[in-house]
C-alpha cells in the first residue's frame, strides 16, 4: 500500500475584481512604489565633476553607495547596518499595531502580483470567466488569451529586472551597453534571475510564496497579540447565516464575496488563519454586499480579539488609537527613532575628510648612520568631497620628532583627488641629542588640517625609541 503523498498540487485561485476603500489604497501603494522602483534609477544629482551624478547608486566597482546628498564609504557600513535595524524594527511596529498590514500592501511579492492579477484580468476577464477559460480544453482562443497575458507578464519581468541592474552603475550608459549588447555578463545575467523569479513568483506561484517560501506569517505571531488590530468576521453577528431577511438569520448570507475576492483563497468567516495577509479586500466586499441589502457595513473589518468580549455584550468597543498607542508600541517606536537619531548624528558630526594612521612594526625603529631614530608610519587620507583637497600633515605641538612625507616637499601639502583615498609614508624622526625621544616609548599626536575649510583633524600615535 502506497504512502499517502505529502504535497498538495496547486489549485489556482482567480480573485474577483472589487472596489472600496481598501482596494484604492493598495491601488494607490502600487503605483507610488513601483513608480519609487522604477523611475528612481534614472533621477540625477549633481555631485561635482569628478562624481556620479546619479541620485542613487551602489558603486560596486569604487564600493560607495550614493543616496542623493549622502555618500557612504566602505568603512561606513554601520549606516547600512541602522538602516536594516530600522526597518526591522518598523516591521516589527506596524505588526503589532496592525498585523501583516506590510505583506497586504507593501510587500513586492503582493505589489506585483497585484500587477499580474490586472493583466490577467484585463485580457482574460473577471473571475467567472478566468475560471471557465481555466477549465477549458486548449483551443486556439486559450492559446491565444494565455500568450498574450504571458508575453506582458515577461515584459513587466524585463523591465523589473533592468530597473535592478540600473541601481548598481550608470542607468544611461548602462542601458547603451545592454542595447549594443556590450554590457558585463552579469549584467545580462542579473536581469535574467530577476526577470524569471518576478515571471514565475507573480504569474505562477503567487501565493504559494507568501504561504511556504516566506517565513514571517510563522514570526509574526511574537509580534501580534490580542490588542494588535487584524482583518476578522464578526460571527457573533454574522451567524447563523441565511437568506437576506430571514427573522432567525444573521447578517451573513453565506454570498461568499469574500471568499471570491481574497488573493490567498482562505475564507475569513473561519477565524484567524496564517495565510491572511490582511489586503482587507474581504472587508471591500462585505461592506459592498451589507450596503446592497441594507445591513450596517463592518461585519467583515479589521478587529482586535480583546474586543470580542465587549462587542458580543453589546458594548462599544475601544478605538483605533488605543489599540495602536499601548505600551509595546510606543518601546518599538522609541527603539526606532533612537537609531535614526543616532544615525542623523552621526551624520551631520562626520567630516568631508579622514584619516588613518598604521605604524609598520617590522621593525619598530631604524637607527640612521648619524644616530637618529626614524619610526614609519601609512598615513591613508580620505577625501570624501567633490573637490580635489590639499592637506596639510604635521605633528601636533611636538617640538622633539621631525615629520617627513614621502614624495612631498618640506613645508608643503599633500593633494588627495575627489573622492578617493591617498596612502603616504610618513617618517618621524627623533634627532640623536633628544635622548627622552630617541630611547624611549613617547606619545605625539598626527595633525590634518584642511586649510580651505579650515577643519582638522587628529590621530594619536606612539614613537617608539631604542628603549622600547
Amino acid at each position: 500500500m502506497s504512502s499517502p503523498s505529502l504535497y498538495a498540487p496547486r489549485e489556482p485561485i482567480f480573485p474577483r475584481r472589487v472596489s472600496g476603500y481598501y482596494r484604492r489604497l493598495k491601488w494607490v501603494i502600487l503605483i507610488v512604489t513601483l513608480g519609487i522602483y522604477y523611475v528612481t534609477p534614472w533621477l540625477r544629482w549633481d555631485r561635482g565633476p569628478n562624481l556620479s551624478d546619479q541620485a542613487v547608486l551602489v558603486d560596486i566597482a569604487n564600493r560607495r553607495f550614493y543616496f542623493f546628498w549622502i555618500e557612504i564609504w566602505p568603512h561606513e557600513f554601520y549606516f547600512v547596518a541602522g538602516l536594516l535595524i530600522m526597518a526591522g524594527l518598523g516591521l516589527f511596529l506596524f505588526t503589532s499595531a496592525l498585523g501583516r498590514v506590510w505583506c497586504g500592501y507593501a510587500c513586492p511579492q503582493t505589489v506585483w502580483t497585484d500587477l499580474f492579477i490586472l493583466v490577467e484580468r484585463w485580457i482574460e476577464g473577471d473571475r467567472n470567466a478566468r475560471l471557465r477559460l481555466h477549465r477549458s480544453t486548449w483551443t486556439l482562443q486559450k492559446w491565444r488569451l494565455s500568450l498574450t497575458k504571458w508575453a506582458i507578464w515577461l515584459l513587466i519581468s524585463v523591465g523589473t529586472g533592468g530597473a535592478w541592474v540600473f541601481y548598481f552603475a550608470d542607468a544611461p550608459t548602462l542601458l547603451a551597453d545592454l542595447m549594443a549588447f556590450s554590457a558585463h555578463p552579469a549584467a545580462y545575467c542579473t536581469i535574467g534571475f530577476m526577470t524569471l523569479t518576478t515571471f514565475i513568483f507573480g504569474g505562477f506561484m503567487r501565493e504559494q510564496i507568501c504561504i511556504y517560501a516566506c517565513p514571517w506569517p510563522r514570526i509574526q505571531a511574537a509580534m501580534m497579540d490580542e490588542h494588535t488590530l487584524i482583518v476578522g468576521y464578526r460571527d457573533w453577528r454574522g451567524e447563523p447565516r441565511g437568506k437576506a431577511n430571514t427573522s432567525d438569520a444573521g447578517d451573513c448570507i453565506d454570498c461568499k464575496a469574500c471568499v471570491n475576492v481574497c488573493p490567498m483563497g482562505i475564507d475569513i468567516r473561519n477565524g484567524s488563519q496564517m495565510e491572511c495577509i490582511t489586503c482587507a479586500l474581504c472587508i471591500d466586499a462585505c461592506d459592498d454586499v451589507m450596503t446592497r441589502i441594507g445591513k450596517p457595513r463592518g461585519l467583515i473589518d479589521y478587529l482586535a480579539l480583546s474586543d470580542e468580549p465587549l462587542e458580543k455584550a453589546g458594548a462599544a468597543p475601544l478605538s483605533t488609537w488605543s489599540h495602536v498607542l499601548r505600551p509595546r508600541n510606543f518601546l518599538y517606536t522609541g527603539l526606532w527613532g533612537s537609531v535614526g537619531l543616532a544615525m542623523l548624528a552621526a551624520l551631520f558630526v562626520r567630516t568631508d575628510f579622514e584619516m588613518t594612521v598604521s605604524p609598520n612594526r617590522n621593525p619598530l625603529y631604524v637607527t640612521q648612520s648619524d644616530g637618529a631614530i626614524r619610526n614609519i608610519y601609512e598615513v591613508r587620507l580620505r577625501n570624501k568631497s567633490g573637490e580635489d583637497k590639499m592637506f596639510n600633515i604635521s605633528l601636533d605641538g611636538n617640538q622633539v620628532l621631525a615629520l617627513e612625507v614621502e614624495g612631498a616637499p618640506a613645508g608643503s601639502g599633500v593633494i588627495v583627488p575627489a573622492d578617493t583615498t591617498s596612502l603616504r609614508r610618513v617618517y618621524v624622526t627623533a634627532a640623536p641629542q633628544d635622548a627622552a625621544a630617541s630611547t624611549a616609548r613617547t606619545e605625539f599626536r598626527f595633525l590634518v588640517h584642511d586649510p580651505e575649510a579650515k577643519e582638522w583633524i587628529t590621530h594619536d600615535a606612539v614613537f617608539h625609541g631604542k628603549g622600547t
